[in-house]
């Protein structure tokens, strides 16, 4: 596939603010290594203030992007480059993502796909009637649905919604970002992720009530949108806001970190989050709670522990050796670099094209978009 070079538009959420949202770091290694292999990427992005205020990419070599402000502007200024992409991939959560998928079904001549980073939630939102983003009848006129969750749940938006080609596409991690390096270990458990309210309870249970369990130890959360009457313990210290460039020397200054799941993606199961992969490759130990699936990406007890309670996260801590926790973090680091690297899901996203091609007998047609390293604000 490196030899056939593919122009491909992505419509996502934020590639340029990693601010309150997984996607920025998600789409930043998927770009640069189809970017390697050859193809060329354009990046459309909503300008919101929220994120403007809160960008922390601003030269990105591996593809061009723009930011536009509305729909209007998505359809004049950007409809040849749709038009004309060999591959057009709109992501979730995207700003009146319905509309902007109508219009990249109607006008695209190549394939489309939707990418969904948080495959469970959107399909418990539309369950609920939610169409923030993703209708059910738009489900079926894109050619693939690409999955950050697996399993069963692929068979369901096959089935049910009748996409004529779902496929799990998880989440992965940067191997030039994120890897062992030395640090003093500051933290004996930290935890890295937005505040939602259905992970409150699970971090209480598994962290909060641990620390007071422990209270010579420190212990760590990260991440911005907490409500500020939580009451933290005193061996529990808060950051607010992690940058992406942080987060490497965060894993690596912990003696193990946690891992909480959204309360939808633990029922519909097959969903790990970027936070395994990328604390993994730090060769940090993780300590999760459990889902449907999680054996199905790391052996459990070997190289992934378990907690359903505060008393689990406690002896895990005191009873795991040090010599067993290198060998647990080993074995993890060994898969996510065999498996789950972003150069991992460069190569399946030209496998699903090709096997959507075939399914669709589409031309391939001729790229029109040049790379360059500049965010243009129309």
């Amino acid at each position: 596939m490196k030899n056939d070079r593919l122009d491909i538009v992505i419509l996502g959420l934020s590639i340029t603010s990693s601010w309150g949202n997984g996607h920025a770091t998600t789409f930043r290694g998927l770009v640069r290594e189809l970017h390697k292999n050859g193809h060329t990427v354009t990046f459309l992005e909503r300008d919101v203030p929220w994120y403007a205020s809160n960008r922390d990419l601003t030269d990105f070599p591996y593809c061009s992007i723009h930011l536009y402000k509305d729909l209007d502007e998505l359809r004049t200024r950007h409809e040849e480059a749709v038009r004309k992409a060999d591959l057009v991939m709109v992501g979730s959560y995207v700003p009146e993502g319905v509309e902007a998928g109508k219009f990249v079904v109607e006008t695209a001549g190549g394939i489309t796909a939707f990418y969904d980073i948080d495959t469970p939630v959107t399909l418990a939102k539309i369950e609920r009637g939610d169409y923030e983003y993703i209708h059910p009848e738009l489900i079926a006129q894109y050619h693939m649905y690409l999955s950050f969750t697996g399993g069963p749940t692929l068979d369901r938006i096959e089935q049910q919604y009748g996409s004529p080609m779902a496929r799990p596409f998880y989440c992965s991690f940067d191997p030039e970002l994120y890897y062992p390096e030395q640090q003093d270990q500051q933290w004996e458990l930290g935890y890295l992720g937005t505040y939602s309210a259905d992970r409150q309870p699970p971090l209480h249970e598994l962290m909060v009530r641990a620390a007071e369990h422990l209270p010579e130890s420190r212990f760590v959360v990260a991440g911005p949108q907490y409500p500020a009457d939580i009451a933290w313990p005193a061996n529990v210290e808060r950051i607010e806001h992690l940058p992406p460039a942080q987060h490497r020397a965060f894993y690596n200054s912990q003696r193990f970190t946690l891992n909480i799941t959204r309360a939808d993606m633990i029922r519909a199961g097959y969903s790990p989050s970027v936070r395994l992969f990328e604390a993994a490759a730090c060769r940090t130990p993780i300590i999760s709670d459990y889902w449907d699936g999680l054996d199905s990406i790391f052996e459990i007890g070997r190289e992934i522990l378990i907690s359903r309670s505060a008393e689990d996260t406690v002896r895990l801590l005191r009873d795991t050796t040090d010599p067993e926790r290198d060998a647990i973090a080993e074995r993890a680091f060994q898969k996510v670099l065999l498996h789950h690297t972003a150069a991992h899901r460069a190569t399946e996203l030209e496998q699903y094209y090709q096997e959507a091609l075939t399914k669709t007998g589409i031309s391939k047609t001729v790229g029109v978009n040049d790379i360059h390293g500049q965010i243009t604000a129309e």
